[in-house]
């Protein structure tokens, strides 16, 4: 028996066991493998059309009966800036040299889709039973359509008084989302990622400070991470990098190839890839145009000038300037199938907390 059964509850499943929505990384294969298993699987939308995300749950409905997650980020695309974009490309060109590729059609566009009218129009019609939300909560008229459709909301805050500010919104839960975490940081209130604390001091914190359940989420991708997220007060747990190198996912070869060697200290937070802060592993554009570049534009904007080189690299067998989304913990993930991981998970766990 789970020592606190309000998420599973809440959800109406199985298992307090999240599949973290990792966009690019995976579609509706390993969101109905978590699914099927007794967790809660989830679709990522901020990279899929409409049209896609609704073909996305069409085939999710017609495989399984059990809950799903959507998910969508909620920033404002920011005004294009000639200026920043001009340098962003004169620091990126001696790339483009070097692959002999021309500097002068680097294509546009934000790369990432805000939670908008007709994302919400889709929501209406496929009825998720969970919709998530990354950096922040959509504007009220928009979130009360959501909450109409009976969805349990639920965001990422990366400090307590974001999940404050998530509580006070409508949010139904809360994941608490530690520094460790692989992928965008949640952060929306501020913009220090310096200060940001790790999941152990994190979660107790928001638990104290939130009356709605908590899911903790960051460097956490066996038994003993999820055990020790329960000794903290958590309700459930959401999981990411220990998805990706499941058969499901979505996980590029060379990508699988970086988290099979991953270690605990290759990790960074970098802006290089959208402009905005996110884990991944350290690769040649991470370490020579960052961490953390101050010439990187606003996000998403700074993806469209990576978009060749990464295209242009991968073609080669090379994953240099390829965003290798990792938590701190990716060394402890499996290359299994994700249903499996699932269930022996929440049964080794089970089996840890026993014995208390």
């Amino acid at each position: 028996m789970w020592p606190d059964t309000r998420i599973t509850d809440l959800f109406g499943i199985e298992l307090p066991i999240l599949q973290a929505p990792m966009a690019g990384s995976h579609g509706s294969e390993l969101a109905i493998a978590v699914s099927e298993a007794g967790g809660l699987g989830a679709l990522p939308c901020a990279m899929l059309s409409i049209d896609k995300i609704r073909a996305e749950m069409g085939v999710i409905r017609q495989r399984t009966n059990r809950p799903v997650n959507l998910n969508f980020f909620t920033h404002t695309n920011p005004e294009p800036d000639a200026a920043r974009e001009a340098g962003w490309r004169r620091r990126l060109a001696g790339y483009y040299a070097e692959f002999g590729l021309d500097a002068d059609n680097i294509p546009a566009g934000p790369g990432r889709n805000p939670f908008d009218e007709a994302a919400c129009e889709v929501v209406e019609e496929t009825r998720p039973e969970v919709v998530s939300f990354h950096f922040g909560l959509p504007e009220p008229s928009l979130l009360g359509r959501v909450k109409a459709t009976g969805a349990k909301v639920i965001a990422s805050a990366t400090t307590v008084a974001e999940a404050r500010w998530l509580e006070a919104h409508g949010c139904d839960a809360i994941i608490a989302q530690g520094a460790e975490a692989g992928g965008h940081r949640g952060i929306f209130l501020e913009d220090d990622i310096a200060s940001q604390p790790g999941t152990m001091a994190l979660v107790p914190q928001v638990v104290d400070a939130v009356s709605v359940p908590v899911i903790a989420a960051g460097g956490i991708a066996d038994h003993r991470g999820v055990a020790a997220a329960f000794m903290l007060g958590a309700a459930a747990v959401q999981i990411g990098t220990a998805y990706l190198q499941s058969p499901e996912a979505l996980t590029s070869s060379g990508h699988r190839a970086a988290l099979a060697e991953a270690r605990d200290d290759r990790t960074v937070l970098t802006n290089v890839f959208t402009g905005r802060p996110a884990r991944g592993l350290v690769n040649r554009i991470v370490r020579e145009v960052g961490p953390m570049s101050l010439e990187a534009p606003a996000f998403p904007l700074a993806t469209g000038a990576i978009a060749p080189l990464r295209k242009h690299a991968e073609a080669a067998g090379s994953v240099d300037f390829s965003p290798l989304w990792a938590g701190q913990a990716a060394a402890l993930g499996a290359a299994q199938p994700a249903g499996q991981f699932t269930r022996d998970l929440a049964a080794e766990t089970l089996r840890l907390l026993s014995r208390r």
